[in-house]
């Protein structure tokens, strides 16, 4: 058994018994034991010697950095392609530069929405679920959904609804939240459950299996939905046949995966369709009804010179898709950006700068903090002209162009008049969107010092940011605490 070390806030320590997996108690960070992983297990990183030492893996030499270059956003081969033809008409949805759906079609003011492959508008708004099909006047509402058909608590199904996204046509994934697994009494392991027929099983701790995670629904002809699936299916052997929601995919024992905290669909290229979410321990990837569980920037903490590090990987908020299809993904203390192979069964193949899916970029700011403190990162987009973008809750939006696969060139964009960041949205004409906690949403032209705010907007609290540009004029939802505004033609 070892000692993990959980870091909360600006460094403070808690100290907890652990052994396997990356759980923790903790609502901010989650840990797992580094140097007896297998970098061939799937989800964790590979060992690695303490900080500071000829070999932990930092700045390469200038030949083989292996990471993006300011001026081409990536490597030649950093990912695929995204689709070289204009979008093919406006779509179903009315073309008025600015519209208050909210008014003009009675949404609302949900917590979260997302268009699905069908221009279908998703709503989502505590245990309801709503979807306003072309030609409709106003959403259809359905309640008491998969996981949402009880109501909402510790001891429920869920602790509450997160986001919606999009996926095909007709269909929609609905994410939710579950408080951290427990430790078990006289189980070494933070987050494992007993399968029926192993030590310990209970049928009360098997159920923590179906809390939290994803729901798969579907719309109906008559505008109602449905649950499809709670998903399950993944490429992992261990998991085939097991209906227990979304776990490790090289081990389902290990249940890390309980609040779906971000969800973005490729909306073009070679991965159209696919579907990322981010959750408290890492990024999935999900293709149709079928998942590949997770990937996470985690960096190992030693203390007082012990040889044992623990891997930390704190909640995930941070998740874009860049213009050439790679993956954006930051957690509280980290960011990175994975190269996605065609192949789901290799997401989680963690070799960190090699093997099928790498990361070409794993870091963090060191102008703002330590490595150790939290930067509470938002969302990470990456412009056309190939610069990234981080919004956080509490330290505004930083600029950042790579050095090496493993350091960057940080700025902090000035003139916004605060600080707390919630969403960011990149898009084709090179302008960033931004919605701060307090101050509507703001654009930052492709200068990138020229920044003002969108007035047309209402709402203080922008929530959320979804860009549309397989229509044209390209559609940006902005969904704040006061309703949804959409923008045609940014």
């Amino acid at each position: 058994m070892g000692i993990r070390t959980g870091v909360v806030g600006a460094g403070l320590a808690v100290i907890a018994l652990f052994s396997g997996g990356c759980g923790d108690d903790a609502p901010t960070i989650d840990t797992q034991e580094g140097p007896t992983s297998d970098p061939s297990d799937g989800n964790e990183v590979p060992t690695l010697p303490p900080p500071g030492s000829s070999e932990d893996g930092g700045t390469p030499p200038p030949e083989e950095d292996g990471g993006t270059t300011p001026d081409d956003g990536g490597s030649p081969d950093a990912g695929p392609t995204p689709d070289p033809g204009e979008p093919q008409d406006a779509g179903p949805w009315p073309g008025d530069a600015v519209l208050d759906y909210s008014r003009s079609f009675g949404v609302g003011t949900p917590r979260s929405v997302g268009l699905d492959e069908g221009l279908n508008l998703w709503l989502l708004d505590g245990r309801r679920i709503g979807v306003l099909r072309p030609g409709d006047k106003e959403p259809t509402w359905t309640s008491d959904v998969g996981q949402a058909r009880q109501p909402f608590g510790v001891d429920s199904l869920a602790t509450d609804s997160t986001v919606i996204c999009g996926g095909e046509a007709g269909r929609a994934y609905v994410g939710y939240s579950a408080d951290e697994m427990k430790r078990m009494e006289g189980v070494e392991q933070r987050t494992y459950i007993p399968n029926p027929g192993d030590a310990y099983y209970t049928p009360e701790r098997y159920a923590e299996y179906q809390k939290g995670d994803l729901d798969a629904v579907r719309v109906q002809p008559d505008g109602t939905v449905v649950l499809e699936e709670h998903l399950w299916r993944t490429t992992g052997a261990s998991n085939a046949g097991r209906q227990i929601g979304i776990h490790n995919t090289n081990d389902f024992h290990y249940e890390e995966d309980r609040t779906v905290l971000n969800c973005a669909r490729v909306t073009r290229g070679r991965d159209r369709g696919d579907l990322y979410i981010t959750t408290n321990h890492g990024v999935t990837r999900i293709q149709g009804l079928t998942y590949n569980s997770h990937r996470h920037p985690g960096w190992y903490l030693y203390e007082n010179g012990s040889e044992w590090g623990s891997l930390q990987c704190p909640y995930m908020h941070g998740l874009g898709i860049a213009p050439n299809g790679n993956v954006l993904v930051a957690n509280e203390q980290m960011l990175g950006v994975l190269v996605p192979s065609a192949k789901l069964e290799e997401w989680d193949r963690e070799l960190t700068w090699d093997g099928p899916t790498p990361w070409i970029f794993k870091s963090f700011n060191d102008a703002l903090n330590g490595q150790a403190s939290d930067d509470y990162w938002r969302a990470f987009e990456q412009t056309p002209s190939g610069r990234y973008y981080l919004g956080s809750a509490e330290f505004g939006v930083w600029a950042m162009t790579p050095k090496s696969r493993s350091t960057g060139n940080w700025s902090k964009v000035a003139g916004l008049p605060t600080n707390r960041i919630l969403s960011l949205k990149a898009t084709d004409d090179g302008a960033l969107y931004i919605g701060t906690n307090g101050a509507g949403l703001w654009r930052l032209e492709p200068d990138g010092t020229t920044l003002a705010k969108v007035p047309q907007v209402s709402g203080q609290r922008v929530l959320q940011l979804v860009y549309e540009p397989t229509v044209k004029p390209s559609m940006v939802l902005v969904l704040t605490d006061q309703g949804l505004t959409v923008l045609r033609g940014p």
